[in-house]
């Protein structure tokens, strides 16, 4: 990239310096701080779009727009408010399907803060950052998140920039090698105990306040565990005056940090990236029985993007597709999300949904379930059978969830005495997913499924 110079305004205490290959820039204001009330920042499960599954590190402005509006149209009033940003957006010259770690053209303030890169968000020029393109979903009743990676940035550090607020400590006096992400290279990890740590980590939140952000995912932050840096965070979050939602990623959390995570967090990750594949569902299933003790307002373990509808378009793995999951698995993959009470935020491009994918994200009783169910816990998961249940607190019905999650075979009966659900006498079973009645049952209720196949139920005690 050539050197260049960028005029001064004074308007929004910009400071340019020209460097070959980067651009650094600042418009951050002061925000008071407030008292922390995180957990009531997300009562229920955070619902939204991500733009990792379709558009990997490459999305841009428009993109994140007509997402946007397509949420306000058709989704907003089902409860989905989120749009995320997701990674690398303060890079000039990212690919498609993957990382550039030879040379890319990093986007950054004085105080060694990523900006977002103008080529691909034109509203945030003239040191806007993501002011325009927060204001312009908060206009549509919508939220708006990004992504960022844990640490401070490789080039704040060799460049020794001054960390705002720090009273004369840079970058090169905070940072450590060790622990640095495996698998993306643009940071260092933060030394959590070193004056000037948590001065950079409120620099960033007091930023991202400024611009308008609601909701901030934080990559390479749970495995493994990074106990310092998560409070870091969490401090700067509290300090920066805004409720901004934190999400920690990605998987596996480990289990020993769950009174941790759930105190300084609002979402966790239990697994690495989820795709369109049958075995990633299945991992997920298998790994989130360790987390049903967890799921509480305000605080929730996060299943991952929903890799549905279409994805890829410049994504990580794979090219431009429709979900490579069947119908049945999409129904078990939503059934999961949904009773577990998961965050919900959908991977694919949502202009380009097709009737039967706006179906899944539109069905009002199951969402009903997930944003109110209460007391979710999981009764059996063996020989490739599992049923987990929830309750309406406010009626009493019971919500149930059956799923054959072998690979192969015939259809396999998959039952629950109704004693186990608090069920005496006699009830009705309707089929949640399709609003039909299945019938009336005592004593035992069953469904036969084949692989791969789930039934979604509510049960109303006569």
């Amino acid at each position: 990239m050539n050197s260049s110079i960028r005029k001064f305004s004074a308007a929004v205490a910009i400071v340019l310096i020209a460097l070959p290959g980067f651009l650094f820039t600042s418009n951050a204001q002061n925000i008071p701080p407030a008292k922390s009330k995180f957990r009531e920042w997300a009562q229920t499960p955070p619902m939204g779009w991500n733009s990792w599954d379709c558009y990997g590190p490459t999305v841009m402005e428009p993109e994140v727009k007509a997402n946007a509006d397509y949420m306000a149209e058709h989704l907003k009033k089902y409860g989905w408010q989120y749009i995320v940003v997701d990674i690398r957006w303060f890079v000039e010259n990212d690919k498609a399907g993957g990382y550039n770690e030879k040379d890319p053209r990093y986007v950054i303030d004085e105080f060694g803060r990523y900006q977002p890169a103008v080529n691909r968000f034109p509203s945030a020029k003239d040191g806007k950052g993501f002011k325009a393109l927060a204001d312009y979903i908060h206009s549509k009743g919508l939220k708006f998140g990004i992504h960022i990676m844990r640490g401070i940035p490789k080039i704040a550090v060799d460049r020794k920039l001054p960390i705002k607020g720090a009273k004369g400590i840079t970058a090169d006096q905070i940072y450590t090698t060790e622990l640095q992400c495996t698998w993306l290279h643009d940071n260092y990890t933060v030394m959590a105990d070193k004056p000037g740590a948590q001065e950079y980590y409120n620099s960033l939140f007091e930023l991202y306040a400024s611009w308008g952000v609601d909701f901030v995912k934080v990559d390479d932050l749970s495995r493994p565990y990074h106990k310092g840096e998560v409070e870091l965070i969490r401090n700067a979050i509290d300090a920066c005056g805004r409720a901004i939602v934190l999400s920690t990623s990605p998987g596996e959390t480990p289990i020993e940090a769950a009174e941790h995570v759930r105190t300084h967090a609002n979402m966790w990750r239990m697994v690495d990236d989820v795709w369109d594949t049958w075995p990633h569902i299945a991992h997920l299933m298998e790994v989130s029985q360790k987390w049903y003790p967890y799921i509480a307002p305000g605080t929730w373990p996060d299943c991952d993007m929903i890799p549905l509808g279409r994805i890829s378009i410049r994504g990580e793995r794979g090219n431009d597709r429709m979900t490579r999951l069947t119908k049945d698995e999409q129904y078990s993959l939503m059934t999961l999300f949904t009773i577990f009470r998961s965050p919900l935020f959908f991977g694919g491009d949502l202009p380009s949904n097709d009737a039967f994918t706006l179906s899944l994200l539109t069905n009002k009783d199951v969402l009903k379930m997930h944003h109110e169910g209460t007391e979710v816990r999981q009764l059996f998961q063996a020989d490739g059978k599992v049923a987990i249940t929830s309750k309406d607190a406010k009626t009493g019905d019971i919500y149930l969830a059956l799923f054959n999650m072998n690979n192969e075979g015939d259809a396999v009966e998959v039952n629950v005495t109704l004693q186990e659900l608090g069920i005496k006498g006699k009830c009705s079973v309707t089929d949640m997913w399709n609003h039909e009645t299945v019938g009336t049952f005592t004593g035992i209720f069953g469904r036969k499924l084949l692989p791969h196949v789930s039934g979604l139920f509510r049960i109303k005690q006569l």
